[in-house]
């Protein structure tokens, strides 16, 4: 029969006086108190190992930080789990190492780490973006936040909530799957327990399906004369023309470099890691996209992109470059950048050109799968007897003499 021990009193823990030895006043039930030489009062737990058998001490702490209250407490939540076959020790060194691992893993460095991996799945401006989304919208409001603490509430109120605010339901869209993304992310890597943010998405209201501003065919001869009577810089104009000629994307044609044109072959080849679709795209050049890029040849030839970046000539021109020149001669609501490529789809549509030609010509992939997967053609012969059609059709436009390159391209 196990002996007997009273339980200590207040009085007693408190006026226990130090010995030439340290000793130990026992509570019972595992609990004593440690009085060492120099003074000091230590709460110990000391049990048998579940499996190992073995006799083990836990530290409570010392009194009076932990009272004689504390430690009891302390005591009964540690029988606890021995009923479950737990040791209490492992178990507090989990707990600690799961916080430091929280405090070491917060929303931004799990964010860093998910974007590590994304990156070999996706293009480099596409990661790049990522990026700059959580930049904008997230890393402000949660990204010193342990990952562990990211709660619905707290993305809800912080960084959705604000985004729909803002009337940017799009933007909120995608910056909700990427933190459901990088949440599930922390999962699989044990950072936590499950992913809370799964539903976060059915937060944001649907939005009504808009079409980018584009023009018609008819007021082709209005921007090309506004175009050349305003005061808008040359090399500005000039990739204004390139992109409307060339039916490319607004980033596409900000960035063309140098190393793509093939003066020769009267080509320009868009490498498939700067393309939507990820697929190499050649396009061909006309007597007027070529009378731009001679006339850039004469700004920049000397550097890496034709159209360089005016605060950092290294660097390509920004990609919102065109938009707000349109903004600026009054086609602000009217017409984008990327609503050229509309125009130059109706118009060559309805002037009856193949619309496979067309969709070529604007890289667009086939919807249907199975046909894509047969029909590997790229019309390129094709698309050099539409695409001279079509700069021919600006320039008629412009009524001869309004193109930025007239006289070249003449």
């Amino acid at each position: 029969m196990p002996r007997s021990v009273k339980p200590l009193n207040a009085t007693q823990v408190d006026k226990a006086k130090p010995k030439d030895k340290e000793y130990n006043l026992s509570d019972g039930q595992g609990l004593a108190l440690r009085i060492k030489p120099n003074g000091t009062k230590v709460w110990l737990f000391n049990y048998t190992h579940p499996f190992s058998k073995k006799r083990k001490n836990l530290s409570f702490g010392q009194y009076p930080i932990v009272s004689l209250v504390d430690a009891r407490r302390l005591r009964l939540e540690n029988l606890e789990l021995l009923a479950k076959n737990i040791d209490p020790k492992e178990h507090r060194d989990q707990i600690l190492l799961t916080r430091m691992n929280a405090a070491k893993n917060t929303f931004e460095a799990v964010a860093n780490q998910w974007l590590e991996l994304h990156k070999t799945k996706v293009k480099k401006n596409t990661a790049e973006a990522i990026l700059r989304s959580l930049e904008n919208d997230v890393f402000g409001a949660v990204g010193a936040m342990p990952i562990d603490q990211v709660s619905f509430s707290i993305i809800k109120r912080l960084v959705i909530a604000k985004l729909v605010d803002r009337g940017s339901l799009e933007i909120a869209r995608k910056v909700a799957r990427r933190i459901n993304q990088i949440m599930s992310f922390a999962v699989l890597n044990e950072y936590i327990p499950l992913n809370p943010l799964t539903e976060i998405g059915k937060l944001i209201p649907a939005s009504k399906a808009q079409n980018l501003a584009a023009l018609k065919a008819n007021e082709l001869p209005e921007l090309m004369s506004k175009v050349n009577l305003s005061d808008m810089k040359r090399q500005t104009r000039c990739l204004l023309e390139l992109q409307l000629h060339t039916m490319t994307r607004p980033g596409e044609a900000a960035t063309i470099k140098w190393s793509e044109v093939d003066f020769a072959e009267q080509v320009w080849v868009i490498p498939a890691e700067k393309m939507k679709m990820g697929k190499e795209h050649r396009v061909p050049l006309t007597k007027q996209t070529l009378a731009i890029l001679n006339y850039m040849k004469s700004i920049s030839g000397h550097r890496e992109y034709v159209f360089p970046s005016v605060k950092n000539p290294r660097g390509h021109a920004n990609r919102e470059t065109v938009n707000k020149a349109l903004g600026r001669i009054g086609f602000k609501g009217r017409t984008v950048a990327h609503g050229f490529r509309s125009l130059a789809s109706t118009t060559l549509n309805e002037s009856g050109f193949e619309p496979d030609v067309i969709e070529a010509a604007l890289a667009h992939l086939d919807p249907n799968k199975v046909r894509a997967a047969y029909n590997r053609a790229d019309y390129f012969e094709k698309r050099k007897v539409m695409m001279c059609w079509w700069s021919n059709f600006i320039e008629s436009a412009a009524q001869g003499n309004l193109s930025a390159v007239a006289s070249e391209a003449a």
